[in-house]
């Protein structure tokens, strides 16, 4: 799995905390350095509101413009930290 996150954000420590509590095993990236190709948005993602192409080149532009933290993997991608989905999906590596 893929954790992006931004390393000062509470939520983003509380979900980190939470994966490290129970035994989940990741790949830890600051989406601040390291933000979301467009490629990566739209595997991950369908967003409202403008073109789906007019959205994904601006949400690449800036990590901090993507909700965080996001935990990628191969069946599923959570975004933002929500306990009860986390433990419901989230599989003990």
């Amino acid at each position: 799995m893929i954790f992006l996150c931004y390393p000062k954000c509470s939520t983003c420590q509380k979900a980190q905390k939470w994966l490290d509590a129970n035994g989940a095993s990741y790949e830890l990236r600051n989406i601040k350095d390291d933000n979301p190709t467009e490629a990566e948005l739209r595997a991950w993602h369908k967003l409202p509101g403008m073109t789906e192409d007019e959205m994904y080149a601006l949400l690449a532009t800036d990590g901090m413009l993507v909700k965080r933290p996001i935990l990628i993997a191969d069946d599923f991608v959570l975004v933002g930290f929500k306990e009860p989905e986390w433990a419901k999906t989230v599989k003990h590596q």
